[in-house]
Formats: C-alpha cells, sequence, structure tokens
C-alpha cells in the first residue's frame, strides 16, 4: 500500500466535509439508493478523489457521500470496484484504507448475491457471518505495512459477532424476516455453472457474488468492525430453470428497497454511542 496514495486521498475528502464520519457504508449493486437519504450530503465524484479507481458497472454511481443519517456521521460508498473490471486487489480495498485514514471505526458492507441455500428466496436479506475467499487472491498479498495491520490478521471474527446480535435484535424489532449465513466471493464476471453452484454448497457456502471477501479481509486488516449484508437478488444457477442477468438484480433489489432501508437505518440508531 503505498501510504502516500492514502494520505493524498484522505486529505482531498478531508477538505471537501465538514464532519467526522465513524460510520462507513460500501453500497452494493441496486442498493446506493440508501446513500440518498443522507442528510447535507457531500458529494465526491469518485473520479475527482487522487489515486481512486473508477467504477464501471451498472447500478453504481460511482461517488462517495457523506453527512447525516439517523443521527450518525457516515461516510457512503455510492458503487464499489470490484476485481473484474481489471483492478488489482490494492486498487479494490484502497477505499477501506481511505476510511479507516478518516476515522471511521465501524464498516456496513452491503452486496446483491446468487442464493446457494435452497430455502433462500429472491428478496431475501441475509446476515453474512462468515465468509469464503473463492478468489484465488488476496489484497495482504506482497510487503506489509505494520502501521496498516499485522502480518497475519486473524480473520475468525471478520465479521463482528457483537454487530451480527444487534441486526438480529433490529429485524425482530421490525418484524423483518432476515436470513444468516455464509457468502462465497467468487471472481467473475460470469455466473456460476450449476456444477460450481453445487460445489459451493457442499463448501457450505449460502450465497455467492463477486464482491466484499477483499473489503472485508482488508477491515479485518484493519482493525475495523464488519457487519455485512447480502440482498438476494437471485437464485444461482442450477437452482431454478432460468438464466441469470444483471437485469434480473437491480429489479429485485429495487423489489426490497424498503426492507434495505428501514433495516440499515434501524441498525444505525441501534449502534451504540
Amino acid at each position: 500500500m503505498n501510504k502516500m496514495y492514502l494520505r493524498d486521498a484522505a486529505n482531498f475528502i478531508q477538505k471537501e466535509m465538514d464532519i467526522s464520519p465513524t460510520v462507513g457504508l460500501i453500497l452494493g449493486s441496486g442498493l446506493g439508493v440508501l446513500a440518498d437519504e443522507i442528510q447535507n450530503p457531500a458529494v465526491i465524484p469518485y473520479k475527482d478523489i487522487p489515486h481512486f479507481p473508477e467504477s464501471t458497472v451498472s447500478g453504481h454511481k460511482g461517488q462517495l457521500v457523506i453527512g447525516e443519517l439517523e443521527g450518525r456521521q457516515v461516510i457512503a460508498m455510492q458503487g464499489r470496484f470490484h476485481y473484474y473490471e481489471g483492478y488489482t486487489m490494492e486498487q479494490v480495498t484502497f477505499p477501506v484504507r481511505v476510511m479507516k485514514e478518516l476515522g471511521v471505526e465501524t464498516l456496513f458492507v452491503t452486496n446483491a448475491a446468487g442464493g446457494i441455500n435452497e430455502t433462500f428466496e429472491p428478496g431475501n436479506l441475509m446476515i453474512i457471518s462468515d465468509h469464503i475467499n473463492n478468489m484465488g487472491d488476496s489484497p495482504l498479498i506482497g510487503p506489509n505495512d505494520e502501521q496498516l495491520g499485522p502480518r497475519f490478521p486473524d480473520m475468525s471474527e471478520a465479521y463482528d459477532r457483537d454487530l451480527i446480535k444487534l441486526a438480529k435484535l433490529c429485524a425482530e424489532r421490525l418484524d423483518l424476516k432476515v436470513r444468516e449465513g455464509v457468502y462465497v466471493g467468487n471472481t467473475g464476471p460470469a455466473y456460476e455453472t450449476a456444477a460450481e453452484v453445487r460445489m459451493l454448497r457442499i463448501l457450505g457456502g449460502d450465497a455467492v457474488g463477486m464482491s466484499t471477501v477483499p473489503e472485508v479481509t482488508v477491515a479485518s486488516h484493519s482493525g475495523l468492525r464488519v457487519l455485512g449484508i447480502s440482498c438476494i437478488s437471485n437464485m444461482a444457477a442450477g437452482i431454478l430453470d432460468q438464466p441469470l442477468t444483471h437485469d434480473e438484480v437491480i429489479e429485485t433489489t429495487a423489489q426490497v428497497r424498503g426492507d434495505f432501508l428501514g433495516f440499515v437505518k434501524d441498525l444505525l440508531k441501534a449502534l451504540p454511542a
């Protein structure tokens, strides 16, 4: 990690905002609407931030939105970066490093994912209890800077157990049926074959997607508390007899927009001061 790049980006963002966000939000495909709820927003396009990549995927606006949401000072990524876009793992996870540099302590990571667990249905929200890195790469490969995190970080509680408990309580209070399970990170951009989905189910996966794992790995390395939420946007290949499309992902996330917004906003209100 080039620390000069990190400081350049953080310094630029600090000049554009007048708050000190402690909660970071990474909003996946079709879920960026949450950032539209942020009050008194400072909006910064990624292309304006030194050393930031640019988001190229449909459904990702490609900007930071900084302000207040449910009484919390937040910084939200309205769209993320993916390994399959041709970015390095360091580039994919660079915004997480920047958030840490800006003082973020808690990170909410969201995504749209395919359901592997056959009891799931499109439109379900799933609290991520753990993940499987099936990407064949890691953002921590290479020289390690001990000021950023340890050489061999513990990933046994990458998803904070207290935040998971809090999320379950919030879902119960909202009378919202929320699943819990293991997220598998694949590189993409092709959707999985039916045989690959069967393999991932045997390995213990409940949902599969093309993001999240690199960001959570760096967040854990950085000492951030993480809560992960997947929107099950479709059932993975071989479960339903229908082709998979990105349009279906966006359509399903739009249908559950109300539940998603209410859930995350309630979570923010419930966070300990």
